[in-house]
């Protein structure tokens, strides 16, 4: 109604006043009339393929009204209702449900006066009681959307006017595209907005995305090249350039466009130029920008999906066994239909049973019968349950709370617990069957520690900086948690403080901010001495096990061999220092500037620390005066012409590459070589580091910084400066090159500095940056060296794909070609050794290029850069011809070390009969080492590879470890319940447990649709599936191909943005909030900040969850069956004429009042087991695996039970009132009350623990219902002519024959179930009941008991033949039908940290004799 008012008021005046619009303003935009209540489009429709912004001034005025009709404003509404609009809309979704409408389908009905059972308002009832419930709900959840809403729509921000010709106060909803925005430090960003000015002289913004993806994490944002070189702040009026940009669309990673000056001449953009939506302004004065997406268009709100909905397994079952409920009714209604027109058909010639109509036409039995048809579906509505939905959504409600509340996912160091983002399939996590796991930031803590290198062909082992992490590591996680839990309400507190700054006014804006409420928190970097606030944002990597690495003694001694004097000549001629030496320098410098590293001080984050910038740190002592002169002056006088600076002249090989040298440095994560890399996870990743003094004095007390030791200290300045990394791979790589003195000091978008030893300041003109994608693997910085005035570029990436970039040596080549064969070759080894030691690996390359090369290169790549469409592709094509030919400098292995209880997580996990899928992006042996490490895979496992490099490879293989395994286990060929065409895959409790390791080039073969079949059974045989070097992709079809074809309850867990895929796939998606950002946790159905409380999480609560609501559905179906069916008896006795004994208040009431809360509190509060007993025994979970709690059978179990119990409770006082001269309402008032007590003792008797709450609400079921009869009973005289309940029930509480039939009617109907639950809990208990008989016992008691359980299972596993065969067989000489597939078992012991063996059977084609090779030995240093 507002929109419509203002489109109103606005044309009316512009009609009124007779002029054109005004200078200042703003177009109404008419598409948000278009949609439902003036909500603009989630999905904005594109004008066309690009889009073209017109700067909102005044000498664009005519051109900008014409394209301002395509654009939407700036307000967004993200309720789905108006005032007008809700109760319709509502009802329209509501009645989307099947059985919202079958019940608008029989109140219609009652309303027709041939088939009326009921007077039409009690009809109406309980459809209006759900309906009102459901939109009270949605009404509550609507209004607090349009709260928030109205909130950020009346943010203010700083926008320029064109009448004023100043940035005034603006609401953030009257923000439209082409305005000019003005945004201080700690700002919010209104719109996606590119960015023209940055008070940063480099013409840098630093932006904080943690209101878009979670990432704390600093990241650059660059001012359009030609406009950073400005002085003064870009003046909106002199701006003359328009802007051609892609579409609106959802993509965070990609913004394509060129903006185009008067003279035609065009500057590429892309989203290093643009500031998103929902960011904040970070280290940065004031930023200008003009803004090309608003409102719904932006990327942040075209990313918002809004909350997930999947359906259950459980509700799917319910809703086929509602279907048959519906096939009952109208079963029991033809019944009824034929039954009356039998009936009629017999008295046919007595008028007192049938009367005819006004005119004396008498109807015919037949078309009566059809009549009595629908009125008996009036009549019985109830055994379908309407209220079942509803308790369903109540009840879920509740154990979400449970969840949540649950303190054991409390995580103290992170501040954070459970978030349950899916709020509809808590009873599937006690069902799940396959597990699919990421490794990195899931399995492992995601905190790297440099741990070796390779460097020139020589392994270096720093043995040093291992014993260090091995005599610390306990007292450092220990000194972390305190320091965590002492300072962990303060650090919410100063969040958004984090970044602080001085906010210094400029330009044409020369008033201070204002302090209402505005896109910046209040009194935040509003003052002067903001700036003087130190850095208190929580840093990752900064304790001294992360951040501090000890230099490996005989690396040290060549390093230090590296003096200006190798690079003075001697005599006019050029001394050559020796090939490993360079090799050594040229490695530390790629480990210090290939990467995006942002480098500022702590305690002032906004100045980049530079030699420029020394005189505006603050100074606190006297001797650090003298420290900063004394490293002057000793850079001074080591080398003068070795500090070289940028010089724009000499760089540059012609104009032209001059003029463009800088353009588009992408800032990205750089490559990696396990999934945090190949999955494209880094750019999401959230660390930052910051290494002072002081916290690495308050990170660990009494320890020192090995480095510091090492090399008698790192300069002054390097301990005092702040690391934000987008990965901790980054963050370990610039801290390994810090120990060795090689310190990355400064980062501008031109130029990176680095503090190198005896070398002393070497500044690197930065000419491009190639960021990490997942196609290419790897990252690329292109470099003018300050030493050689080459261009050099450094490359650093996975082994796999640098190893094939390498120039081409032969042997017989030169010395150098030779010497470069050799330590390819050392390399490789020692990659090898370290993925077996479970390290992550990484190569490091280099290339050196002329000036011409590079400026041929460089003119093709702008053109690509230029381009809008396909420029990702282009760019990865021009990236591809730089990136080769390179120059192997070595490797470097990083450990990651794994989570808290992992080990014990999978270990209860595989008991439970969870199938365990690893799916990693790392090398084969990394993969299979981390699998051992965590008890994935056990010593005695039998293990096959699975490594082909072609299709027919692959199905051979396949073929031949299928074989071996069948005739291993020797299981009979059964079908199985997966997939009738298999195997039944044997029980790993009695037989030997295998597992299949695959690597993402077999991977791509057997996901193929006519491998996929054959790719299941294999691995249905498997315990333990290890897929390494898998893809994004391959990981969610992977999910996809087990779930769909198994038809199996599937689970995926990740942690990084390369997860996303896999988590939305899956039945149950869990996202870890660990180091790598929120997007795994934004697209998951639960969020948990460590693997280890997804034990609990399922054994327990899953197993909780299931059971309750399974029994509470089947509760459901069978009270309304039993109750529904009295009435069905009853038509036996009175013609099938579709009467009730009972009145219609208390029909409705039975159902819908005094006996739907007691079910709803057992799905809520019901424990079959207790928690400590379900995570005991692991074991217990697999009851909900195999739905036993809701079977088929149970099912018709039930109903059977409800038809038994409602023939007692109706014909018990059948036979006690027959012959005597009751009425209709007396008979069937003991009929009530004793079904009542039957349903309510019904539930006692399946409950497994009561407590007070349940027996609170029994009493008070009963006790509303008698007094709800009683005053119905008392007031009701003549409510239901020409019978009526009156005074019915207060005579019955005087006959004692009304009590015996209650008592006797209750007794009678209960016994067989209760004689079944005593003799199942006696005779032939389940798992879980047994189970349950623990809870009872003393704790010594119950320990013993639980020792005897685990010992009768291990004797079983450890006397099955099939284990015997599988420990004794396995090296064996194989037998086959195949005669041509011969097989070669090769036994291996891979090392890892807890020196156990690991074997491992590979299978070869083509080998007939068998032989055990074993795995090179470590190297020794």
């Amino acid at each position: 109604m507002t929109e419509l008012l203002q489109w109103a008021r606005h044309h009316w005046h512009r009609l009124t006043s007779g002029r054109t619009q005004d200078e200042d303003e703003r177009p109404y935009n008419y598409s948000s009339l278009l949609v439902c209540g003036g909500k603009s489009p989630q999905n904005p429709k594109p004008a066309g393929k690009h889009r073209v912004v017109i700067p909102h001034l005044q000498c664009f005025r005519d051109e900008y009204e014409r394209f301002s009709g395509t654009y939407v404003n700036n307000r967004i509404r993200t309720t789905k209702y108006t005032l007008l609009n809700f109760v319709p809309r509502n009802l329209f979704e509501q009645f989307h449900r099947a059985a919202n409408l079958y019940f608008l389908f029989l109140v219609v009905l009652n309303w027709v006066p041939l088939v009326e059972a009921f007077q039409k308002e009690i009809t109406m009832l309980p459809l209006v009681v759900v309906l009102t419930i459901i939109a009270i709900k949605d009404g509550l959840e609507d209004y607090r959307k349009y709260k928030i809403d109205k909130q950020i729509n009346n943010l203010i921000t700083k926008v320029y006017s064109r009448k004023e010709k100043k940035y005034i106060d603006c609401c953030w909803k009257h923000v439209t595209v082409g305005d000019f925005i003005r945004l201080s430090c700690n700002e919010i960003i209104p719109a996606d907005m590119v960015l023209l000015f940055s008070t940063d002289p480099d013409g840098i913004c630093h932006i904080e995305t943690s209101g878009l993806d979670g990432e704390s994490n600093l990241k650059q944002r660059q001012v359009v090249r030609g406009y950073a070189e400005q002085d003064s702040e870009v003046d909106p009026e002199k701006f003359s350039s328009r802007i051609e940009c892609e579409s609106p669309n959802n993509d965070l990673s990609r913004f394509r466009g060129f903006l185009e000056h008067s003279n035609k001449e065009r500057v590429g953009l892309s989203k290093e130029n643009l500031l998103l939506r929902g960011c904040t302004i970070r280290n940065t004065e004031a930023v200008v920008g003009i803004v090309v997406y608003a409102g719904h268009e932006t990327k942040a709100m075209l990313n918002n999906s809004g909350p997930r909905y999947k359906r259950s397994k459980l509700e799917r079952r319910a809703n086929t066994d509602v279907l048959w409920c519906v096939l009952l009714l109208v079963v029991m209604c033809l019944t009824g239909a034929l039954g009356h027109g039998i009936w009629l058909s017999r008295y046919e010639n007595m008028v007192f049973f049938n009367i005819p109509e006004p005119d004396g036409r008498v109807i015919s039995p037949v078309l009566t019968g059809f009549y009595v048809f629908w009125t008996m579906i009036i009549l019985l509505q109830v055994l379908i349950p309407i209220s079942l939905y509803v308790s369903i959504e109540i009840v879920k409600l509740g154990q979400i709370y449970f969840i949540q509340s649950d303190i054991d996912f409390y995580n103290e160091k992170m501040d954070s617990t459970i978030q349950c983002r899916a709020l509809n399939i808590t009873e599937d996590l006690g069902q799940i069957q396959y597990l699919f796991s990421d490794k990195t930031g899931t399995l492992t803590e995601n905190k790297m520690v440099f741990r070796r290198c390779s460097v020139a062909g020589f392994d270096y082992c720093h043995e040093e900086n291992a014993k260090r992490l091995e005599s610390y590591q306990e007292a450092v996680f220990e000194e972390d948690e305190c320091t965590d839990t002492l300072s962990g309400s303060l650090s919410n507190m100063a969040k958004p403080r984090a970044h602080g700054c001085r906010t210094v006014h400029r330009g044409p804006l020369g008033s201070k901010s204002s302090t209402h409420l505005s896109g910046s928190t209040p009194a935040l970097g509003s003052g002067e001495g903001s700036g003087e606030v130190p850095h208190s944002r929580q840093a990752a990597f900064s304790s001294p096990i992360e951040t501090d690495v000890v230099p490996d003694t005989r690396l040290l001694d060549k390093f230090s061999q590296i003096t200006p004097q190798l690079f003075t000549p001697l005599d006019g001629a050029t001394q050559s220092p020796p090939l490993e030496i360079l090799y050594i320098l040229d490695f530390f410098i790629a480990l210090a500037i290939c990467n995006t590293v942002v480098v500022s001080a702590p305690n002032q984050p906004r100045q980049k620390i530079g030699l420029s910038s020394l005189s505006g740190m603050p100074i606190k002592s006297l001797e650090e005066i003298k420290n900063i002169f004394q490293k002057l002056s000793v850079r001074r006088s080591s080398s003068p012409s070795l500090a070289g600076g940028k010089d724009p002249t000499s760089g540059a090989p012609c104009a032209f590459v001059s003029r463009i040298s800088f353009f588009s440095r992408t800032k990205l994560s750089p490559p990696v070589e396990d999934e945090s890399s190949q999955m494209g996870e880094s750019p999401q990743a959230s660390n930052s580091a910051c290494c002072t003094e002081t916290e690495a004095q308050n990170s660990a007390v009494g320890l020192t910084i090995g480095s510091a030791e090492a090399l008698d200290g790192p300069p002054p300045l390097a301990s005092n400066l702040c690391y934000e990394a987008e990965s901790p791979d980054e963050a370990a790589l610039v801290y390994a090159a810090r120990a060795y003195h090689c310190t990355l000091q400064s980062r501008t978008p031109e130029q990176v500095m680095v503090d190198f030893a005896a070398l002393g300041s070497l500044t690197f003109q930065l000419l491009h940056i190639l960021p990490f994608d997942s196609v290419r693997k790897r990252m690329s910085v292109v470099v003018r060296h300050p030493l050689s005035k080459q261009v050099v570029v450094y490359t650093k990436g996975a082994d796999s794909v640098i190893m094939e970039l390498l120039s081409v040596a032969s042997p017989d080549g030169t010395n150098l070609e030779k010497q470069q064969m050799i330590i390819r070759e050392k390399t490789q080894s020692h990659l090898d050794e370290y993925a077996k030691r479970g390290l992550r690996t990484l190569c490091i390359a280099k290339k050196v290029m002329s000036d011409a090369e590079y400026a041929e290169w460089l003119r093709n790549h702008f053109l690509a850069e230029t381009s809008i469409d396909n420029r990702e592709e282009l760019l990865v094509e021009s990236a591809m011809r730089l990136e080769n030919k390179l120059t192997l400098l070595g490797a470097t292995g990083i450990e990651d070390r794994l989570q808290e209880g992992v080990p014990e997580t999978i270990e209860a996990l595989h008991k439970a009969g969870i199938k365990i899928w690893m799916l990693t992006g790392d090398k084969q042996e990394t993969a299979v080492n981390i699998a051992y490490a965590c008890k994935l895979l056990e010593p005695d496992d039998k293990l096959f590879i699975l490594n082909s490099q072609s299709k027919g490879a692959c199905e051979m293989l396949m073929s031949a470890i299928l074989k071996e395994l069948q005739k291993r286990i020797q299981a009979p060929p059964e079908p199985a319940s997966l997939r009738k065409s298999f195997r039944r895959p044997p029980d790993p409790q009695h037989a030997g447990r295998a597992g299949l390791v695959i690597t993402g080039k077999t991977l791509e073969f057997a996901l193929q649709e006519s491998l996929q079949r054959q790719f299941l059974e294999l691995t249905a045989w498997c315990q333990v599936v290890v897929c390494c070097r898998a893809t994004p992709l391959q990981k969610s079809e992977v999910v996809k191909l087990v779930r769909n074809h198994l038809h199996v309850m599937t689970l995926a867990i990740g942690d990084g943005a390369n997860d996303v895929s896999m988590i939305q796939v899956a039945d149950i998606g869990i996202g870890v909030s660990g180091q790598e950002g929120m997007q795994a946790v934004m697209a998951s159905d639960f969020a948990i900040s460590r693997f280890r409380h997804l034990s609990k999480l399922l054994l327990v609560h899953g197993h909780w969850c299931y059971t309750r609501l399974s029994n509470m559905i089947l509760y459901f179906f069978y009270k309304n069956v039993a109750y529904v069916n009295l009435l069905f008896w009853y038509q036996f006795f009175c013609g099938f004429s579709g009467t009730s004994m009972t009145d219609y208040w208390v029909l409705i009431f039975f159902n819908l009042l005094f006996t739907s809360v007691p079910p709803i509190i057992y799905g809520v509060l019901e424990k079959d087991v207790s928690a400590e007993t379900l995570l005991q025994l692991p074991e217990l979970y697999q009851s909900g695996q195999q739905s036993e709690a809701y079977l088929p059978l149970t099912f018709w179990i039930t109903l059977l039970d409800a038809f038994y119990q409602s023939l007692v409770c109706f014909f018990v006082p059948y036979f006690t009132y027959q012959g005597s001269d009751i009425d209709i309402f007396t008979f069937g008032n003991p009929l009530n009350t004793a079904a009542l007590f039957i349903i309510l003792l019904h539930l006692v008797i399946e409950s497994k623990s009561l407590t007070w709450i349940h027996m609170l609400v029994m009493v008070g079921s009963i006790l509303s219902y008698f007094f709800f009869a009683l005053a119905f009973g008392a007031l009701c005289v003549t409510c239901n002519p020409p019978s009526n309940p009156y005074w019915i029930m207060q005579k019955h509480m005087l006959d004692p024959v009304f009590y015996l039939v209650c008592v006797l009617t209750t007794c009678i109907a209960l016994l067989p179930r209760f004689l079944y639950r005593v003799l199942q809990g006696s005779v032939f208990p389940s798992p879980v009941l047994k189970a349950k008989c623990f809870d009872r016992l003393a704790p010594e008691e119950r320990a013993e008991a639980l020792k005897k359980w685990r010992g009768t299972a291990k004797i079983n596993q450890v006397a099955s033949p099939y284990a015997l065969q599988s420990a004794a067989g396995s090296g064996g000489p194989m037998t086959g039908p195949s005669a041509a597939l011969a097989m070669k078992s090769t036994t291996a012991c891979a090392v890892e940290q807890e020196n156990l063996p690991a074997c491992e059977t590979v299978l070869d084609l083509g080998c007939s004799e068998l032989g055990a090779t074993k795995m090179p030995e470590p190297s020794t240093c």
